[in-house]
């Protein structure tokens, strides 16, 4: 899974690449972000987590059991409502466009506002068969079939970045634009059509129907409904950094969302590829109570070292190297150096809770494993409230007052930060009070935090001795001494991932030479 993760990221980093070449920070790419943001609202409160949380736990069950006809019959029950739910809100959002872009960007009082209202009538129906796709990528996750699940993505990237190549050459921003979202619809058709033979061969007994009389059905309804309210809570949020994000100015709303695509990086590698294969591993536990608890414990302890060991040095990287990291990514074109210094800062403001997010991911889906969606959706509920209000004063009335109205960004990630290590603490009490103490590995964390703060000191030493001016060459001179010097500092700390990382490492150098 990390694997198939890792290549969809780096196709969806060179389509941002190609994105930045052509738009830059100006106000068309401002338009197309916010253009995208709100059909996505329909994936995020349909797609892929939501049914992770309510339709895999139930079907994983069933399989491990070996109800297939009845876990087939769930299937397509749910594929049946799904597609019927969101044909229905892709029709409304069509409809509804202009009055959703008042309100999610109301900022856009300018050109940017027509032109965000003709890519979200173009985004729309696209978004309608990602969701699909995620019900794919339910099925395909429940059998353990994690690489087709999520390398699928390069072909939605790929075809937006052919758009983007064949149409580059006009000189109108706004027509470029057009183009791009339609590529972005032809993408979204294909990567629901790769999964779905692999689906049907592995679901035989798949029937299409809105067959409601089914408890396991109504059960994974059930679930259903706390999940869409957390993802529906977590939306709002996402919304409320736009509004903010259209008044802190031109360019704002693309630059955070240049810094959200590096920063979901490690999040996407290290968390969700994670817990999203402990999902069905821990759905599928069977025994008593006790033993169901043992080996969630077990299960809980064990992934948050290895999500640790990776996702510390990513949140230093982003504070103390962020300049080199967007640089080395986005800068070209019409993304300029100061540009690259803009997304540092919002990374830094990211950094502050990138572990708690990351870690989070996992203990909830220990909680959707025990098939308890409430209890997540109370700490979210907990978690925007609280950024919502730190987000306004950050963003805002602090950063003026300050002299610096920029820094609005930075502080909206920040204010995201702050709120995740509330939301991870309450997780993680929650679940010990469940199936016992879990104690978080403080030594083991020291040790961490302590190699990726040398390991970015000796990166910064070679940054100043050598100053490479080329963003690439500056990347691959700054950031490999960087993960090297990480890496063996953790490896005489004696720490496992450092030393198996090490010596895999050294037999590639041996044979390659």
């Amino acid at each position: 899974m990390a694997s198939a993760i890792f290549l969809s990221r780096i196709f969806g980093l060179v389509r941002e690449r190609v994105f930045a070449d052509y738009f830059g920070i100006s106000g068309v790419a401002d338009a197309f972000r916010a253009a995208m943001r709100i059909p996505n609202v329909l994936q995020n409160l349909l797609g892929e987590g939501v049914l992770s949380a309510s339709f895999i736990p139930v079907y994983a069950k069933l399989e491990a059991l070996g109800e297939k006809e009845e876990a087939g019959r769930v299937a397509g029950a749910v594929f049946s409502i799904l597609a019927l739910v969101t044909a229905v809100l892709v029709l409304f959002g069509v409809l509804a466009t202009p009055l959703l872009i008042d309100l999610i960007a109301p900022g856009f009082q300018d050109e940017r506002r027509p032109l965000a209202i003709q890519l979200v009538r173009v985004f729309f129906p696209g978004v309608g068969f990602l969701v699909l796709s995620a019900w794919c990528i339910g099925v395909l996750n429940s059998h353990r079939r994690f690489f087709l699940a999520y390398i699928s993505p390069v072909i939605w990237n790929l075809a937006i970045i052919g758009a983007m190549v064949a149409f580059g050459r006009t000189k109108d921003l706004n027509r470029l634009a057009y183009y791009t979202a339609c590529g972005s619809v032809v993408g979204s058709v294909l990567q629901f059509l790769i999964q779905l033979p692999v689906v049907i061969r592995l679901a035989p007994a798949l029937r299409l129907a809105l067959h409601l009389a089914s408890e396991n059905v109504r059960t994974v309804i059930r679930n259903f409904g706390p999940v869409f309210v957390s993802r529906g809570v977590t939306q709002l949020s996402a919304f409320v950094d736009s509004i903010l994000a259209s008044k802190v100015g031109v360019g704002a709303l693309a630059a955070l969302t240049y810094a959200q695509l590096i920063y979901i990086l490690p999040v996407s590698l290290f968390g969700m590829s994670v817990s999203v294969a402990e999902l069905p591993a821990m759905s599928s536990v069977l025994g008593s109570e006790s033993e169901v608890a043992g080996a969630l414990h077990r299960r809980i302890s064990d992934s948050t070292e290895r999500i640790g060991f990776f996702v510390v040095p990513s949140a230093i990287g982003f504070l103390a190297l962020g300049d080199v990291i967007a640089a080395a990514i986005l800068q070209t074109g019409r993304f300029t150096q100061a540009d690259a210094v803009a997304v540092w800062g919002i990374l830094a403001g990211s950094a502050i809770g990138l572990v708690a997010a990351t870690v989070g991911r996992l203990y909830s889906s220990a909680y959707y494993a025990l098939r308890d969606t409430r209890t997540p959706l109370r700490y979210a509920l907990i978690r925007v409230a609280l950024t919502t209000i730190l987000g306004y004063v950050f963003a805002l009335p602090v950063p003026r007052l300050l002299g610096h109205p920029e820094w609005g960004t930075a502080g909206l990630t920040a204010s995201y930060g702050m709120s995740a290590w509330l939301e991870f603490l309450l997780l993680r009490r929650g679940m010990s009070r469940r199936i016992g103490e879990i104690g978080f590995p403080k030594t083991y964390f020291v040790k961490l935090w302590a190699s990726a703060v040398f390991a970015a000191a000796v990166a910064w030493a070679v940054k100043l001795a050598l100053r490479p001016q080329h963003p690439i060459l500056a990347g691959v001179l700054i950031l490999t001494p960087y993960c090297v010097a990480y890496l063996g500092l953790t490896t005489l700390m004696g720490i496992d991932q450092g030393k198996n990382l090490w010596k895999r490492f050294v037999r590639r150098t041996e044979s390659s030479t």
